[in-house]
């Protein structure tokens, strides 16, 4: 494969971007140096990425002037990922709320949504809740509008084609409906994508993992080398949709047994109500009923059977490491190890190996903003982007290409 000098220049920027994403602060020479990239490349990239505000420079903690990377003379100034400016417009849309937030590239900590509204059971309601949301954001010229979207999602064409527990959704041009509210490119991303994703930029040293998150239905997503494999086909990771023997529940997708009728927040809390316990029926009845109980054989039984899913999974992925995000993670601790348990036992890697498994919060969020940097500013394509997209980042790809170079006085 032949690749040009304006490729090449895009590999580039995405690299150094990447690894700053990694350590965080960084000075020009020390990027330089850890990429094996020419000072003068990676300065100029540098330079590109703080005048469009993908980065910042940060002051020089004092006690480091004069001795950044361990040498003395002029001191090497800082930049990291912008954190002071919303560049994207984040959306989750879940089954019963819609939840908004302004993005900063530099997302960081836990999911922070500062606007809510009901998600309704249409086109027209949902239509009606994004111009409410509007009303009661701060107004601001996005770079993208960022929409994590449960179900089977045709992310390139921006299509939901089936959604068990949002049925509405399916065919509508959810992109066209979000534009009539936003002017801006508008990406979907399936939620335990985007997940995955932020879980990364949180813990970037665990780049190859299966994410199984629990809430509404079950749903997973893995990771090779940090990245969601390219081509990856809609229906991956739907985990949830796998029939139990014995299981009579019927499920939002029309099939009757699956596994999320089971384990999904609302069949946890049905199962529960059913053993008529001295605790209450609802979901801190059954927190409570673990904490004080132990975990019931019903429950035993579900962890079992999802364990044995997320093992076949494991197999065939060749994945050692599991991450488990959502109502599982708030229940006693006790759950997610009898999970871990089963799924050790399930593995060929549990054979011969360890199999990880580990609790973490949401990062919803960075996970969306990560796919934003990824689609709309440093594009892997670079060819035929910036028609589509029209994008800060491609205008001002197309500045630096013709060196014309201008500072930006609020970075």
């Amino acid at each position: 494969m032949v690749v040009i000098p304006s490729q090449m220049r895009g590999l580039n920027r995405r690299t150094l971007f990447q690894q700053l994403q990694r350590v965080g602060v960084a000075s020009r020479a020390d990027l330089a140096r850890s990429l094996g990239m020419s000072a003068p490349t990676a300065g100029k990239i540098v330079e590109e990425l703080l005048e469009l505000g993908v980065l910042e420079e940060v002051p020089l903690p004092r006690r480091s002037a004069g001795a950044v990377s361990g040498r003395l003379g002029r001191p090497g100034r800082l930049v990291q990922a912008d954190r002071r400016h919303p560049r994207f417009l984040g959306i989750e849309l879940g089954v019963t709320q819609t939840r908004f937030a302004a993005l900063p590239v530099g997302v960081d900590g836990d999911d922070a949504w500062t606007v809510q509204v009901p998600t309704g059971g249409s086109a027209e309601a949902w239509r009606g809740g994004l111009r409410e949301a509007a009303a009661r954001l701060a107004a601001c010229a996005w770079w993208g509008v960022l929409v994590s979207v449960p179900g089977i999602v045709d992310e390139p064409a921006g299509r939901i084609l089936f959604s068990p527990n949002l049925h509405w959704t399916e065919g509508i041009d959810l992109r066209e409906v979000i534009g009539e509210v936003w002017r801006a490119p508008v990406e979907l991303v399936q939620e335990e994508r985007a997940l995955a994703l932020g879980h990364h930029l949180a813990e970037p040293e665990e780049e190859d993992l299966l994410l199984v998150d629990f809430g509404e239905g079950v749903g997973g997503a893995m990771l090779q080398g940090g990245r969601v494999p390219r081509g990856a086909s809609p229906v991956s990771g739907e985990l949830g949709h796998t029939p139990i023997p014995g299981n009579t529940r019927r499920c939002g997708c029309g099939g009757v047994g699956c596994i999320e009728t089971l384990v999904s927040r609302n069949g946890l809390i049905e199962s529960h109500r059913a053993e008529r316990t001295r605790w209450g029926e609802d979901w801190d009845g059954l927190q409570a009923a673990v904490a004080e109980g132990g975990i019931p054989g019903w429950l035993a039984q579900a962890m079992d059977s999802m364990g044995s899913i997320i093992a076949g999974a494991l197999n065939v992925l060749g994945l050692n490491r599991l991450v488990v995000t959502g109502h599982l993670s708030d229940l006693p601790p006790v759950v997610v190890e009898h999970l871990s348990r089963a799924v050790q036992r399930g593995t060929l890697w549990g054979r011969f190996g360890e199999v990880t498994c580990r609790a973490a919060v949401r990062r919803r969020a960075a996970g969306l903003v990560a796919m934003g940097i990824d689609r709309l500013i440093l594009p892997v394509e670079t060819e035929g982007r910036a028609g589509r997209f029209g994008s800060a980042g491609a205008r001002l790809w197309r500045r630096s290409e013709e060196n014309v170079v201008k500072n930006s006085t609020d970075r």
